[in-house]
């Protein structure tokens, strides 16, 4: 069992891209992306707040996270992390399948 279990939705692919990913920020959500594994890549959109609240533990980049998307329960690690350059809140994440 995971410690840290955020919750996802999937975003349609019309949803996707630069303008979808800021107009995203602006309603304090970050895009993401899970790929890896036999299974096809998943683009999500998770909550801000929860995301940042997990990010003040250091144990969230080392250990194996769970995404909730919808019904179903993804097992991953986080791959990558873009913040912005100024603010230093997170833009981007990518997850790893474990």
């Amino acid at each position: 069992m995971a410690n840290f279990v955020l919750n996802a939705v999937a975003r349609d692919e019309s949803v996707q891209g630069k303008g979808s990913s800021r107009r995203l920020r602006l309603e304090n959500k970050v895009p993401a992306i899970i790929y890896g594994g036999e299974a096809a890549p998943v683009t999500v959109t998770l909550e801000l707040r929860q995301l940042v609240k997990f990010l003040e533990d250091n144990s969230f980049f080392e250990e194996v996270i769970e995404i909730q998307v919808g019904d179903k329960v993804e097992s991953v690690k986080i791959q990558a992390l873009q913040r912005h350059p100024a603010k230093n809140t997170p833009m981007h994440a990518d997850f790893k399948r474990a």
